[in-house]
């Protein structure tokens, strides 16, 4: 084992300027959910440049893939993310996680065989809402896995990352136009609708669970201040501790957009944007694993107070199988997460080294667990989760 850990440290280490210049690439080409082309092509060329075998466009889904390594009997798969958000680019640091888990991968195809693994590493599009890995977990892509792990760039270390359930929503009133001025009485005033609603979500927050989120945007408002919006949507998204929980406060926080429909006359149009994020079920021995290793690199885990929960796809694959969702330091304080200031600090020497050290801990992690006699056994039983 320890000779396999070093040939994987060896081959990330030897790697480093290609992943790093991978890593800066895509961050300064941001591209949004199942746009990803760019960062798609970039990462299949890297890694079947590395002996991997590379299947694009996995699951019907054109910016993914599936590059694969080894025929050990432990089959892992790391997730790679790469899509960015709307008008801040990386701040979420998918460039960062894309980077590591093509180290990763190029880490784990050095020493798979020897090790007893099998690794993917799979290509997720669409994080950022539409829910990929969902999608290439519905189509089959996980079929086989044991384990699955990525790692994620935030302002400090975590073993286990809060992660809790959230529901996306799509949010449009019809109401009817007319003139603001000479006749507002022949108007129905779909943003009036959508205040009314808002209104109704706020007074709500009392009654909701210390954990529970509710927040979004108004994407159109209306078209000129002298006429009545006939037409104005949204998107929302809905956040609990987990999936049961979650239903329950959509419901509620649906009957706050029934109001605004009631009161003005308007109609509603509401849809779920793709399938609920699930929370994470971490598996406690491999992050546990995955802890030991990033120390043993250097890296410092302090519990935090402070740390605030997220939403990710990646909780439904933990349904599914045993998985981990670690957060690795770039130093970035005070800048956190889906903040402009997030976005400088992705392509910084601390968010380079991140993109070693979190390749390395999950080489790392994968090969500890395969030569773990009573972890490998339970992976390798494991029943498969609802």
């Amino acid at each position: 084992m320890a000779d396999a850990k070093e040939a994987a440290r060896e081959r990330v280490e030897r790697a480093r300027d290609e992943l790093v210049a991978l890593s800066h690439r895509i961050h300064a080409n941001p591209e949004l959910a199942f746009e990803e082309e760019q960062a798609c092509a970039w990462l299949c060329e890297l890694l079947e440049g590395a002996g991997l075998e590379v299947e694009r466009g996995v699951g019907d889904l054109p910016t993914a893939f599936a590059a694969r390594a080894g025929s050990g009997p432990l089959q892992v798969v790391v997730c790679a993310e790469y899509d960015a958000l709307p008008a801040v680019g990386h701040a979420c640091g998918h460039n960062v996680i894309a980077a590591m888990a093509a180290g990763a991968g190029l880490a784990l195809a050095r020493v798979a065989d020897d090790a007893g693994l099998r690794v993917t590493v799979l290509g997720t599009p669409a994080e950022e809402g539409g829910g990929g890995k969902i999608l290439l977990l519905q189509r089959g892509l996980f079929e086989g896995a044991h384990a699955a792990m990525m790692v994620h760039p935030s302002p400090y270390e975590q073993a286990e990352m809060p992660i809790i359930a959230v529901s996306h929503l799509k949010v449009a009133y019809t109401g009817k136009e007319a003139h603001a001025s000479a006749y507002p009485f022949l108007g129905v005033n779909a943003a009036d609708a959508l205040v009314v609603a808002q209104t109704a979500i706020g007074l709500l927050r009392q009654q909701l669970r210390a954990g529970d989120r509710v927040h979004g945007i108004v994407t159109k408002g209306g078209d000129a201040a002298n006429v009545i919006p006939a037409l104005t949507t949204g998107n929302w998204m809905v956040r609990s501790e987990t999936l049961d929980q979650l239903e329950e406060i959509r419901a509620k926080v649906v009957r706050c957009f029934e109001a605004g429909a009631l009161a003005t006359g308007a109609t509603l149009e509401l849809a779920e944007d793709g399938d609920p994020y699930s929370e994470m079920r971490h598996d406690h021995d491999l992050s546990a694993l995955y802890r030991r290793n990033a120390e043993a690199l250097g890296r410092s885990f302090v519990d935090h107070s402070d740390r605030g929960a997220g939403s990710t796809d990646m909780g439904n694959i933990s349904l599914a199988m045993p998985s981990i969702h670690p957060t690795i330091g770039i130093d970035s304080l005070p800048a956190v997460n889906h903040q402009p200031e997030f976005t400088a600090e992705c392509a910084t020497p601390a968010a380079d080294k991140a993109v070693v050290d979190g390749a390395v801990a999950m080489a790392w992690t994968a090969i500890d667990a395969a030569a773990d006699p009573a972890l490998r056994d339970r992976l390798l039983a494991r029943p498969r989760r609802p």
